[in-house]
């Protein structure tokens, strides 16, 4: 075969591959298509930011999140709790409402509900909040920040801390009397009933007389914290909208589900913070009357 008419075939050749890698580059791009880098995309909502579900579930929530400085706490001596709430962007955050007379609650309690504690942190420059703790045991605790970003929504955030040291854990037994030190007894009224906005009436007598002179505390007559057993989810209570003196303190509470409820009365009298606990079940028959966990935090908030 001449030069020539080889050049020929071999460039025909040529042509012929380049079509046919053409073709098949083609056809493997439009089947390959769906493997491609998707579009960014706006995040999906958050699922912890559910407004059905109780607070507190989650450490991060509707682009908000606790970062606790102090994950390790010592047991049975002064320790100081330290944390930050840090944006979406990962910055802290610095500017909060005020709720029930404070920037920024703080409730801690060990797992199974023991030591509950109502603390009132304070905010540094920097977006760090620090506040004294007397943990009576180790174990595992759970600290929830209750807040409200500048213009935002109400939040409830929580996360666990740890404490090294052997404790006793103490299974609270149904309870809608609370006997305290100093002769006070608190006495809960209501039911709890899933998916139902339900009052519930506490009543505070004092050597069997009732309780008139009451002080405000967080701007009402008490403060109440509801928490779901088992998984500690965290309710917004809200008191009826007169502080009131006593003897009688009314809330509204409403709860997502059936199940035992642990509950957790502040109220203020003689210039010192009491606190009153009950467990109470919803969806189910009533509790039976017994005496309640109490103690008398002595005005330490």
């Amino acid at each position: 075969m001449h030069t020539a008419v080889r050049l020929t075939v071999y460039g025909a050749a040529v042509v012929l591959l380049a079509v046919g890698a053409y073709a098949a580059g083609t056809s493997a791009g439009a089947s390959t298509d769906h493997l491609r880098a998707p579009a960014a995309h706006a995040p999906a909502p958050d699922a912890a930011a559910d407004p059905q579900q109780p607070g507190g579930l989650a450490s991060t929530a509707g682009g908000y999140t606790l970062e606790p400085l102090t994950p390790v706490l010592p047991a049975g001596t002064g320790a100081e709790i330290a944390f930050r709430i840090t944006g979406a962007d990962g910055a802290a955050v610095t500017d909060f409402d005020v709720t029930h007379e404070k920037r920024m609650h703080l409730v801690l309690l060990r797992r199974d509900t023991a030591g509950f504690q109502h603390l009132h942190p304070t905010m540094s420059g920097d977006g760090t909040w620090r506040v004294p703790a007397m943990l009576d045991g180790g174990g595992t605790y759970r600290a929830f920040a209750d807040f409200v970003p500048a213009g935002g929504a109400p939040t409830t955030l929580g996360v666990d801390l740890s404490a090294p040291g052997p404790f006793e854990p103490v299974t609270p037994q149904p309870s809608r009397v609370a006997e305290l030190p100093g002769g006070y007894q608190v006495r809960l009224d209501g039911e709890l009933a899933p998916g139902a906005t339900a009052p519930l009436t506490l009543t505070v007598t004092r050597d069997g007389r009732p309780v008139t002179d009451l002080q405000p505390h967080l701007g009402a007559a008490g403060h109440l914290v509801v928490l779901r057993g088992g998984d500690l989810g965290y309710l917004h209570v809200h008191p009826e909208d007169a502080p009131g003196t006593g003897p009688e303190i009314t809330f509204h509470a409403e709860v997502p589900s059936a199940g035992t409820y642990r509950l957790f009365l502040d109220f203020r009298h003689d210039d010192a913070v009491h606190t009153a606990e009950f467990t109470v079940p919803a969806g189910g028959a009533p509790a039976p009357d017994g005496d309640g966990h109490a103690h008398d935090e002595g005005g330490h908030r």
